[in-house]
Formats: structure tokens, C-alpha cells, sequence
């Protein structure tokens, strides 16, 4: 990190506090040497708490001792530099009362400020997860609902020449015209290459029509995708193409095949 960086972190507070292991305060301390924008830094905040300290401390300026040592004086005659004697040894010790107070105080406020810090991050992940795992039972749900309702016909497709243990499932609703692919028999695709679904008409020729690719097929756990909708098929077929699809199947990369 450079000085910008490390003043922004927070760690010289850490360092300070002596929060940090030993590693660490090595590092800051060897850095502090030859950096003077972090030795400032540093030397910034012990005045910091050098002042917090104080302000646990009683305090008398020089002009209001002068009026009670007076008052006192007049009362009490010579005793009282003996009393004085003893009132500053208190003071002093309340005053170093004082600063360890307040270290202890900014030890435990960067101890707080540690563990926020990873709760923080912690429950970011933890929020990271639980959304998408929402994500992925709401999807699977709505695939679910999809592939059983009475209006879906499904189309099994085996495997062919260029992959003769592949296997898939059409899930075509005609109602709706929803298409949805179980590809958990397609092999993973190498890299560069992705399967791409095709709505086929058998008659009076062979026309296919793209209706999609599976992408992000390794992500994908359930191996369920939903491509185009269609109306009119009479077949389905599954091609390995190049990334992005092609204009029309590659016969020789046909994985499935099945009539509906």
C-alpha cells in the first residue's frame, strides 16, 4: 500500500492501539522510519490520545492557583506547601490515571472497530449467498411448475452419431409456447463451445430455427434452461456450435434428436 492507502486503512490507529501483531508492527514501525507522511500520521494520533487523556484529568490554570494558594495561605499559614506538595503528587497520579483510561478506551474502540469491520463483510457474504440461493429456488420452482402442468408435452431426445450417450428433455408447453431444456444427459461442452437448441420442422423439408443456447451451461446446477418459445415444432435437436451459436446447425455436432 502506499501512504495514502495505509492513512485511509485505518491500520496505523490499529498500530497505534496495539492491536497488530508483530509482523505488522514491524512493518508500520520500519515504514514510519523512511516515510514521513506516516510518521506525521502516527505521531498525529498519540497527540490525539495524549489530549484525550488530559481531558480525563483535572486541570487549574497557573492564574486560579495563584488565588486558592492565596486563599489557602491565609488560612493555613506555612503548612501549606506541605499541602501543596502532596495536592501535586494526586494530580499527577490522577492524571496518569487519566491516560491509561483513555488507552484503554481507544484499545477498546479499535478492538470494536476490528470486528465490525469483519462482521460486516461477513454478513455481506452471507447476504451474497442467501439471495442467491432464493434466486435458485424461485427458478426452480417456476421450472417445476412448468414441466408439470398438464399442457407441457415432453420430448425426449437421444443421443446421436457425435455423442451416442447424450441424452435431453423438451419440456414444450403449447399453450403457452414455453420451452424448457433438461440437459443434465449433455456432457460439459469444451471450452469455446456451447450447445444450441433447434425447433425443427420435418415436412415438406428440414427447416430448423434457433430458439437458443445453454449458456453459462457449467454454472447452471440444475441443468434446466429456458430458451425461445416456439409454436410449430416437430422436432427438437441440440448441436455443439462455437460460442455465440451459429446461422444454422452444424449436422456433424448433432448431440440429441427427437420428435415430438
Amino acid at each position: 500500500m502506499n501512504s495514502k492507502e495505509y492513512i485511509e486503512s485505518g491500520i496505523l490507529e490499529l498500530y497505534v492501539y496495539g492491536l497488530l501483531d508483530e509482523k505488522q508492527n514491524q512493518e508500520i514501525y520500519e515504514l514510519s522510519k523512511t516515510n514521513k507522511e506516516v510518521e506525521e500520521e502516527i505521531l498525529s494520533i498519540e497527540k490525539s490520545i495524549s489530549s484525550l487523556s488530559t481531558s480525563f484529568s483535572p486541570f487549574l490554570s497557573s492564574q486560579n492557583f495563584e488565588k486558592i494558594k492565596n486563599k489557602l495561605e491565609i488560612k493555613h499559614g506555612n503548612n501549606f506547601d506541605t499541602n501543596y506538595k502532596s495536592t501535586t503528587k494526586t494530580v499527577a497520579i490522577s492524571r496518569y490515571i487519566g491516560w491509561a483510561a483513555a488507552a484503554v478506551f481507544l484499545v477498546f474502540i479499535g478492538y470494536q472497530y476490528q470486528q465490525q469491520a469483519e462482521l460486516k463483510e461477513n454478513n455481506k457474504k452471507l447476504n451474497e449467498i442467501v439471495v442467491s440461493s432464493k434466486n435458485e429456488n424461485e427458478k426452480f420452482l417456476e421450472y417445476l411448475d412448468a414441466i408439470t402442468d398438464n399442457q407441457t408435452t415432453i420430448v425426449s431426445l437421444a443421443g446421436q452419431t457425435a455423442a451416442p450417450k447424450a441424452s435431453a428433455k423438451v419440456y414444450w408447453n403449447k399453450k403457452t409456447q414455453k420451452v424448457y431444456i433438461d440437459a443434465s444427459g449433455l456432457p460439459e461442452p469444451p471450452s469455446g463451445k456451447e450447445y444450441q437448441i433447434w425447433s425443427l420442422k420435418l415436412k415438406p423439408a428440414l427447416t430448423p430455427t434457433s430458439i437458443g443456447l445453454l449458456s453459462d451451461f457449467t454454472n447452471n446446477d440444475i441443468k434446466i434452461f429456458e430458451v425461445n418459445t416456439t409454436s410449430d415444432a416437430e422436432a427438437f435437436g441440440i448441436t455443439l456450435e462455437p460460442k455465440g451459436g451459429s446461422k444454422t446447425p452444424t449436422m456433424e455436432q448433432l448431440y440429441t434428436l427427437g420428435a415430438v
